[in-house]
């Protein structure tokens, strides 16, 4: 655990990053928590930010390019890619590895008829799915493995991903970037981060809540 922490302290520290890796770390990670299943605990949406603080901040050592409108597209395109190829990866996962899951008799940690229920909801609203998983903790290392095991469209898939990682990307990176040299975000980046977690994730988590109420309530007649 205090491993984990401290991970988190460096990831969080944008001249950390810049002396191990720099922008090219963040590719990695962003590559590994959005499709490698182990890759659950990193934190994408602060990462992404502080990202978008380092390409417009005039004290750092900007590449390929020397002027920052430049590097701001490059960048967030190379995101946008590694994030799609790391969903891409997640899906090869869960295709490759669906007998785990689809065993008549169920495993001990999932259920025949929740692997089947998993397989509806994704028929229907898979898409959306993997769309707005990129905005939530956790959620975004599962969704396309699960949208694997379960045999998503492979061309709607490819389509949701696309949008769900160009949306969180150019969200987040933009942000960053405009409010990077804002001296009170700089002096208060700890709390810039989780507020920046709960305004990403609240309204998709109320959606969601909304929809169980809208389920679950009773007919009137």
């Amino acid at each position: 655990m205090d491993a984990i922490i401290e991970t988190f302290r460096h990831l969080l520290d944008a001249d950390w990053i810049m002396r191990n890796g720099g922008l090219y770390l963040v590719l990695l990670i962003l590559f590994i928590e959005t499709g490698v299943f182990f890759g659950f605990f990193l934190p994408g949406d602060p990462l992404l930010f502080i990202s978008g603080m380092v390409i417009a901040s005039a004290n750092q050592a900007h590449y390929p390019y020397s002027a920052e409108l430049l590097n701001l597209p490059f960048w967030m395109i190379l995101f946008v890619l590694s994030t799609f190829l790391g969903n891409f990866f997640g899906y090869w996962f869960g295709h490759r590895f669906e007998y785990l899951f689809s065993r008549p008799e169920g495993t001990w940690f999932i259920k025949k008829k929740h692997f089947e229920a998993a397989r509806e909801f994704y028929e229907k609203k898979g898409g959306f799915t993997i769309a707005i998983a990129r905005f939530l903790p956790i959620i975004r290392t599962f969704a396309p493995i699960i949208a694997g095991t379960v045999r998503m469209d492979m061309k709607r898939f490819t389509f949701f991903n696309l949008i769900g990682a160009a949306l969180w990307v150019g969200s987040l990176v933009t942000l960053g970037y405009i409010l990077g040299e804002n001296p009170w975000v700089q002096k208060n980046l700890e709390y810039v981060i989780l507020g920046l977690i709960i305004i990403v994730t609240a309204p998709v988590i109320m959606q969601l809540f909304r929809g169980n109420q809208r389920k679950f309530r009773p007919e009137t007649h």
